[in-house]
């Protein structure tokens, strides 16, 4: 068993590439999302 199969990701097949990369854009896409509504806000961007 990997480390990455413990924890909260208690799943068959929670360390295949699929599901890391996967998370991995979500995560990203939400931290880019929330930049760009922050600059949005603060210097008024079209």
């Amino acid at each position: 068993m990997s480390d990455l199969n413990r924890g909260i990701m208690k799943f068959k097949g929670a360390d295949s590439p699929l599901a890391i990369a996967l998370s991995a854009t979500l995560i990203l896409g939400g931290i880019v999302a929330l930049i760009l509504w922050a600059l949005q806000s603060a210097y008024s961007l079209s």
